[in-house]
């Protein structure tokens, strides 16, 4: 089987979390704040503060920036956690169509702030690890005033003319996952990671319960807040120590696969969402091809899946989902999602991605569609 991603373990990682267990500490101990410390200096941040699970940074991000009935842009082209976490907080999700890159256009959300004062926000992703417009994004946050979310669940290890993603220089708050397809894993876990002391100590008490530990007697703790147990273990974190060492490498790899991909499907109707992009992290490689029913795409996906491909789709638009119709939602204005939705696929790519099974993926691709460069 061929997966479109997966995790890489090496001797390294092993050794890291061997050490943990066989130490007095296997949660809310020393891995946690060095893994907090590590992403620090990794992304030029002045805080993070280390979760559960990509979600739970959402969660916890969401209840600090937004209110109860705000507004917040955001794009359909995303897992559901993202619009999910904006529901979590009482907040309204306006979903605005995509560019045909897969990010949310910013230029429509630009036609919707001048027409409404009431947006409080927007939620960026950088979708496949490809970095939004940065600088229109600036743009827009200060002339409207805007609280920025980036849902960097993609992005790690990605650049733009500031840094390194996660950095905040534009962005109150820069949310990571670490789940195992993504560039690097703890298994399950998140990060939220922001330039604000405030919101900093804000994350830390809604990660534990709500709960600050201080008080007149040493075993006095108050709860502040109504927080949850979205903690990691010095397990998860002593594997995302190791693996953030790796990160610069497993990035390098991850775009050597989409080069490769790019220079075979040139000339075919197999397009790349963007033309090959050095700042971008590739968590996904996504292709589009001009389908003319969703049923052709799922023939395509069955007839890989038999021959040992597992294709991926990213993502169902998020508006399309029976909850989110249920609450009003429809597909009106976007247009873009509708068609990436017919036409987009994700190939894999991993870390330990042969370029053997990578050639076999191209040439079983390409027999399947009968395809032919022109």
């Amino acid at each position: 089987m061929i997966p479109y991603g997966k995790q890489h373990i090496d001797k390294d990682d092993e050794k890291a979390v061997l050490e943990v267990l066989k130490s007095d500490y296997l949660t809310t101990g020393p891995k946690v704040q060095e893994f907090e410390k590590a992403l620090c200096k990794y992304t030029n941040a002045k805080y993070a503060i280390a979760v559960a699970n990509g979600t739970a940074a959402l969660h916890i991000a969401s209840l600090i920036l937004l209110k109860k009935g705000d507004l917040v842009l955001t794009t359909p082209n995303s897992f559901v956690a993202t619009s999910n976490s904006i529901l979590y907080a009482g907040a309204r999700p306006v979903f605005v169509d995509i560019k045909e890159d897969g990010n949310i256009d910013l230029d429509k959300c630009e036609k919707i702030l001048k027409n409404f004062n009431s947006i409080k926000a927007i939620y960026v992703v950088h979708f496949s690890g490809n970095p939004v417009d940065m600088e229109k994004l600036k743009y827009l946050k200060e002339k409207y005033n805007l609280t920025i979310l980036e849902d960097s669940a993609h992005a790690i290890g990605a650049t733009y003319q500031y840094g390194k993603i996660g950095n905040c220089k534009i962005s109150e708050i820069t949310t990571f996952s670490f789940h195992p397809v993504k560039n690097i894993t703890t298994a399950e876990g998140g990060a939220i990671l922001t330039n604000n002391e405030e919101i900093y100590k804000k994350a830390l008490i809604l990660r534990n319960h709500g709960i600050e530990k201080k008080g007149k007697y040493v075993w006095e703790y108050k709860m502040k807040d109504l927080g949850f147990n979205y903690r990691i273990t010095d397990i998860q974190c002593a594997l995302g120590i190791s693996q953030l060492k790796k990160l610069d490498r497993f990035i390098k790899k991850r775009q050597e696969i989409a080069k490769k991909y790019e220079e075979e499907f040139k000339n075919t109707p197999i397009k790349p969402l963007y033309p090959f992009n050095e700042n971008s992290a590739y968590h996904l490689y996504v292709v589009r091809y001009p389908f003319q029913s969703l049923e052709e795409k799922n023939q395509l996906f069955i007839k890989l899946r038999e021959k040992g491909i597992f294709l991926q789709l990213h993502y169902i638009p998020i508006p399309s989902q029976p909850y989110y119709q249920k609450l009003g939602y429809t597909m009106d204005n976007l247009e873009e999602m509708k068609k990436y939705y017919l036409e987009a696929f994700s190939l894999p790519i991993y870390y330990d991605l042969t370029q053997k099974k990578q050639s076999y993926v191209i040439n079983t691709l390409k027999e399947t569609l009968k395809l032919q460069s022109k």
